[in-house]
């Protein structure tokens, strides 16, 4: 006996309004994923090399973790690297500012969100997102380094997607360096006794981050990985940092 479900398609539903209506969306909603990808390729094509800072937007200036993020922003922008934040506050504001006043371009990748994010005014780009995986996707695509702050459940999520993408070779190998010992030490030590023995991941896989909390050491592990590895970094020379808002605020 066939028991195979009906499942009516949208050009069979009786009501032919409401089917024009939801196909309509969905077709709307592609085209608005698609302007995403080319607008921030268009944008970011020649803003290489550079590093993306994760981590909360709940942590204030005070935080000492604020003041790591920025000053480390600082140091691998005056060394020639772009800086990717998500643009809002926390400790991407902190990114943002500590990029911007070094020698490379601050880029921010906005995401529309009912609360917490608001854009910070330390971006030389600063990109709007209605979508986290087009986000995610430019974030990955254009990152030769990734750094990871303390941050909740949005960092948890950018830190997974990195690991999963280089762990299963869909990305390419970037050095994945988490700042804050004492805040990942909990984490790493459950992904060591329960993630490891289980076989759930390889014991190498844990080689792929580095904890580091001196900022100095941050940029030197950052350009001894493509070193000792003998990957190239693109390093092709940065645009010209926009001169008013108005060139350089581009919202997609």
């Amino acid at each position: 006996m066939d028991k195979r479900k009906v499942i009516p398609s949208l050009r069979s539903l009786a009501d032919q309004e409401r089917a024009t209506a939801k196909k309509a969306r969905a077709s709307w909603q592609m085209f608005t994923i698609m302007a995403e990808f080319i607008e921030a390729t268009e944008y970011l094509s020649e803003i290489r090399p550079a590093v993306s800072i994760y981590g909360s937007a709940r942590l204030k200036p005070d935080s000492k973790y604020y003041q790591l993020a920025s000053t480390i922003a600082r140091k691998v922008s005056d060394a020639g690297f772009a800086v990717i934040s998500g643009g809002g506050p926390g400790i991407m504001e902190a990114a943002n500012q500590g990029a911007h006043a070094g020698k490379s371009p601050s880029v921010g990748l906005n995401i529309e969100l009912p609360h917490e994010q608001s854009g910070n005014q330390w971006q030389d780009i600063s990109l709007r997102f209605r979508h986290f995986f087009t986000r995610k996707v430019t974030f990955v695509k254009n990152s030769d380094a990734v750094i990871v702050m303390p941050g909740g459940f949005g960092t948890l999520d950018e830190l997974a997607e990195v690991l999963t993408l280089i762990q299963t070779k869909k990305s390419r190998h970037v050095p994945i360096i988490l700042v804050g010992a004492e805040f990942w030490e909990g984490l790493l030590g459950w992904f060591r006794s329960a993630l490891v023995p289980m076989g759930l991941i390889n014991p190498e896989d844990m080689d792929l981050m580095q904890v580091i909390d001196d900022p100095d050491q941050v940029l030197e592990a950052v350009l001894k990985f493509y070193e000792d590895s003998g990957e190239e970094v693109d390093d092709q020379e940065h645009p010209a940092r926009p001169d008013s808002d108005e060139d350089r605020m581009f919202y997609l």
